[in-house]
């Protein structure tokens, strides 16, 4: 009894000793701590969020092209994020995210959170493609985003049912009806971007030549009414509606400018459509809560590679069946132009890093 109770304190006063760093186990000695490694100093991060296939050698979705051309050949292992991501040696790191709010939200977060990357001046480029309001803008045309709307945040009933009054049947949450004031803007329903950063992107590649073929004219023609969706792509900029249902029609079409509308207060104007620019903006905005990047410094980039609605003449559905089987009239054709219009800031960023890491392009 009194052995055990001695090798009960004896054991007590090692622990109490171990804690101060006094008591050493026989067998372990002490080694000095290796030091971590640097960060590696990110100057652009590029975020796609889908590909055909490999990230390189085949067709391309949003993120070959990138990899292609700014030589992201170093491959880094991302086991919490949807994808490896890659980069280069000028400092641009890509990242494939997947498809829909909650896989971006997540693979962004999982880049943002890794220690082995220094992002705290780096600069964020959302580029990828998604469908243009015919009212604004042409196929092939790329939109740099001054709003970022969400269209999945809300309450809905089903069109046959609502009120014969109500003119659609998505209602904002904490409301009653459809586009009561005054619109939330605090749970993740809009997003701001830099009005001066994107103003300086916008500038910067307002010029850049935009591909265009005998396919998207013959498109485009059909929608006739529609002055901006018969021109030759352009650049523009305007608001971004995101969310993970994939929507179609002139009805459709025209909530979402009356819903962009209602959250901007009447200053912005709905042009493009995505999947997952609300799901990136959220992850963006925590990790700058948490000091891991600069909300100032993100851009979002879409290009058009359908329009949103039917063209005149035509039933919504038969439109969306051409989607639903990858039939896009300027699928190639947005895709480059992300690329296109994309590197030229991101370039810009890089041929200039002292300066841009220094301050904001745009900044008084």
């Amino acid at each position: 009894m009194e052995a055990s109770f001695a090798r009960r304190l004896v054991g007590r006063v090692c622990i109490a000793l171990a804690i101060v760093g006094v008591c050493a186990a026989p067998g372990f000695p002490q080694t000095a701590s290796v030091p971590s490694p640097k960060p590696i100093e990110v100057k652009v991060v590029v975020v796609a969020m889908f590909e055909v296939g490999e990230d390189t050698g085949d067709t391309p979705g949003e993120y070959q092209l990138w990899v292609e051309r700014e030589h992201l050949d170093h491959v880094i292992e991302l086991p919490a994020g949807f994808h490896h991501v890659r980069m280069n040696g000028d400092g641009v790191l890509a990242t494939l995210t997947g498809v829909g709010t909650a896989r971006a939200a997540s693979s962004v977060m999982a880049v943002g959170l890794d220690p082995r990357f220094d992002l705290s001046h780096a600069y964020w480029i959302v580029a990828g493609i998604g469908g243009g309001d015919p009212a604004d803008v042409s196929l092939g045309s790329a939109v740099w985003a001054d709003h970022v709307v969400d269209s999945d945040l809300a309450y809905e009933i089903d069109a046959r049912e609502i009120p014969k009054d109500w003119p659609t049947g998505m209602v904002p949450l904490n409301h009653a009806t459809p586009y009561e004031p005054p619109a939330r803007q605090n749970g993740g329903e809009i997003y701001t971007l830099n009005p001066q950063l994107v103003d300086w992107a916008f500038q910067l590649t307002k010029g850049v030549a935009l591909a265009d073929t005998d396919r998207m004219r013959t498109a485009r023609a059909r929608y006739a009414g529609f002055a901006n969706a018969q021109k030759p792509p352009f650049v523009t900029r305007g608001d971004d509606m995101s969310g993970s249902t994939f929507w179609h029609g002139t009805l459709m079409d025209r909530w979402a400018n009356a819903w962009d509308a209602y959250f901007t207060g009447g200053t912005g104007k709905f042009m493009v459509a995505a999947m997952e620019d609300t799901g990136t903006l959220q992850a963006l905005t925590f990790l700058a809560q948490a000091g891991r990047i600069d909300m100032h410094r993100v851009l979002v980039l879409r290009t058009v590679s359908n329009f949103t609605r039917e063209a005149p003449g035509e039933t919504p559905a038969d439109s969306l069946k051409r989607m639903a089987t990858g039939d896009y009239p300027a699928f190639r054709e947005s895709v480059e132009a992300a690329e296109t219009v994309g590197d030229k800031v991101v370039r810009d960023i890089v041929e200039h890093w002292d300066e841009r890491r220094a301050k904001i392009p745009g900044a008084p």
